[in-house]
C-alpha cells in the first residue's frame, strides 16, 4: 500500500510574517532593562516629566510675577534665588519646563512625519520620485538650519505653534534619508513581494507591511530628535525669539545671560535642566539602540 504522504501545514499569510514575533519584543525590553544607562535615563526623564508635569498643579503661582528682590541668591525666601527682575527661580524652571519639553515632542513629531514621508516614498518608487525627493532632501540639508529657522519663526511672528513647526521643518532630512534606505533594504523582501502577488495596494504595502520592519532605527532616531528639538528651541529663545508671554528654560537663560556673574544660579540652573532633558533622552536613545539592533543585541 502507498503511504499518504504528511500533510503540509499552510504558509502564514505574508503580513502576519512580516510582523516581529513577541519573543524578540520581550527580547528587547529585557537588553534594554538590563542597561544601566538606558535605565537611569528612563528615571531622570521621569523625574523631569513628573515635575513639570504636576509641578504647576502644586504651585499654582505666576512665574513672571515679582518673588523678591531682584537677584537674590538661593536661599529661605527663594528656594533657587530670584533672577534680574526679582521672579522665582524655581517657579519659572517648573513652569518653562512644561513649554520647552512640548515644543521638543512636537517638533519631533513633525520631523519624524515630514522625514518619515519622505523618505518611505523616495524608497518604495525608486525612479524620479525617489531623485526629486532627494535633490529636495539635500536642498533643505544645505541649509543652515538655526538661520532657516530663525527666519520662519520671524516671519510668522514668536509663539510655542511657530517655534514647534520651524523646528520640525527644518530638521527632517536625516529621518527622510534614513527612512529610505530601509525602505530600499526591505522592499524586495519575500513577504512583501507576496503582499504584491496577492493585489495589496501601494498604502497597504508601505505602512502596514514595510513600516513595521523598518521601525527600530526609525523608532531611536525619534528618541534622538526630541534632544535635538530642545536644544534648537532653547536656543531659539536664547536668542529672544521665543514667545515672551510664556516661560521657558531658553527664555529665562536668555533674559538673565547679561548677569551671569552676579546672578549666576538664574542662568546655571536652567542651563542644568536642559543639560539633564537632553541627557535622559540621549541615554534613553542609545538603550533603544542597543535593545532594537540584532548585532548590538547579540554582543549584549
Amino acid at each position: 500500500m502507498s503511504q499518504v504522504p504528511p500533510a503540509v501545514p499552510l504558509a502564514a499569510p505574508a503580513s502576519a510574517a512580516a510582523r516581529p514575533p513577541a519573543r524578540q519584543s520581550w527580547e528587547a525590553l529585557r537588553v534594554f532593562a538590563r542597561n544601566p544607562s538606558a535605565v537611569a535615563g528612563v528615571l531622570l526623564l521621569a523625574v523631569i516629566l513628573a515635575v513639570t508635569i504636576f509641578g504647576p498643579m502644586a504651585m499654582q503661582a505666576d512665574p513672571f510675577e515679582i518673588a523678591g528682590a531682584p537677584m537674590s541668591p538661593p536661599g529661605e525666601d527663594a528656594l533657587l534665588g530670584t533672577d534680574y527682575l526679582g521672579r522665582d527661580v524655581l517657579t519659572g524652571m517648573v513652569y518653562g519646563g512644561r513649554a520647552t519639553l512640548l515644543v521638543g515632542v512636537v517638533a519631533a513629531v513633525l520631523s519624524m512625519a515630514i522625514g518619515l514621508t519622505v523618505g518611505a516614498l523616495a524608497g518604495y518608487y525608486g525612479g524620479w520620485i525617489d531623485e526629486t525627493l532627494m535633490r529636495i532632501t539635500e536642498f533643505f540639508q544645505v541649509l543652515p538650519t538655526l538661520l532657516f529657522a530663525m527666519v520662519l519663526v520671524t516671519l510668522f511672528s514668536p509663539s510655542l505653534a511657530t517655534i514647534a513647526v520651524a523646528i520640525g521643518v527644518v530638521s527632517w532630512t536625516g529621518t527622510a534619508r534614513l527612512a529610505r534606505g530601509e525602505f530600499l533594504r526591505l522592499k524586495r523582501r519575500e513577504y512583501v513581494l507576496a503582499e504584491r502577488v496577492i493585489g495589496a495596494g501601494d498604502a497597504r504595502i508601505i505602512w502596514r507591511v514595510i513600516l513595521p520592519n523598518a521601525l527600530a532605527p526609525l523608532i531611536v532616531s525619534a528618541t534622538l530628535a526630541i534632544g535635538m528639538a530642545i536644544l534648537f528651541e532653547a536656543g531659539l529663545s536664547f536668542l529672544g525669539l521665543g514667545d515672551p508671554n510664556i516661560m521657558s528654560w531658553g527664555l529665562m537663560i536668555g533674559s538673565n545671560r547679561p548677569y551671569i556673574l552676579t546672578a549666576w544660579w538664574a542662568v546655571t540652573l536652567p542651563g542644568a535642566a536642559i543639560f539633564l532633558t537632553v541627557l535622559a533622552v540621549s541615554l534613553i536613545g542609545d538603550g533603544l539602540n542597543d535593545a532594537l539592533n540584532p548585532n548590538s543585541r547579540g554582543r549584549a
